[in-house]
């Protein structure tokens, strides 16, 4: 329920288990500019359950940076809650971190805490991308190059280039979750002027595919916008689930890298 409430920045992941015996150790990692975020930005959100303002959505970055294993990282973070009133039906309190490295925007570490009533659970991943490997509690496992996580993979996404995309481009994107490797192809949709409570904005849309499972009844039950500038933020996810629908609208910013041009007057 914590990551469904999340508005569906968990559902990426839960994509078909990518087959990771097949990949080689890195030599070197690569060099990929971050032209999308900066240290300090802050984002806001609320999460609507059908007509219910069910619960809010934060995805910040540290305003310092922080060293991992000798590489400039940058620190995210991403936390869900249920509000106060939703309380009733169901309680969450969700957070997801990532370091990650600077030059290669590949994830370092990655950090996960998830307390949902009274479900309680965590995890803890250090990447070793040289050698295609992943440590946790329960081992090490071998991963695909440049293998990103839930709060990591939406920082890279933003990083994208959408410019040249002709419509149903897929962009493929390996994510780790619970000792796991998953694909998530995002297909690139095109682009709209949405209106939302900061005012209507030009968005890039994108269709993130999902798994038919007990939550998501049909696989392209998710759309995603994000802003169609140089941020990228994400403005609105929606998605129809099983029991009903859910929407996380953008409804604070501060601190972005570039000028929030997207605005339609």
């Amino acid at each position: 329920m914590g990551l469904i409430l999340l508005g569906g920045l968990g559902s990426w992941a839960a994509l078909s288990p990518y087959n990771h015996q097949s990949n080689n150790a890195l030599t070197a990692l690569r060099t990929l500019s971050n032209n999308a975020y900066q240290p300090g930005e802050l984002l806001k959100y609320r999460i609507h359950y059908g007509a219910i303002n069910a619960g809010i959505v934060s995805m910040s970055v540290s305003p310092n940076a922080q060293n991992i294993s000798g590489k400039n990282s940058y620190a995210v973070k991403v936390e869900g809650e249920t509000v106060k009133s939703f309380e009733w039906a169901y309680k969450v309190r969700d957070k997801f971190e990532s370091w990650i490295d600077q030059g290669s925007q590949a994830p370092l570490r990655y950090a996960k805490t998830l307390r949902e009533n009274d479900y309680f659970a965590q995890d803890i991943a250090i990447y070793d991308h040289e050698n295609a490997k992943l440590r946790n509690k329960k081992g090490e496992i071998t991963i695909p190059k440049y293998t990103q996580d839930i709060a990591s993979a939406i920082y890279y996404l933003r990083n994208l280039d959408y410019k040249k995309a002709a419509i149903n481009t897929q962009f493929p994107v390996d994510v780790y979750i619970d000792n796991e490797i998953f694909q998530l192809p995002i297909t690139y949709k095109g682009k709209e002027v949405i209106k939302t409570d900061i005012g209507k904005i030009r968005c890039i849309k994108l269709k993130p595919q999902l798994v038919v499972d007990r939550v998501f009844a049909k696989a392209d039950a998710m759309t995603v916008w994000v802003s169609d500038d140089e941020n990228r933020i994400p403005i609105r996810i929606q998605t129809d689930i099983r029991v009903g629908s859910l929407k996380v609208d953008i409804t604070q910013y501060q601190g972005l890298k570039n000028p929030f041009n997207s605005f339609v007057k």
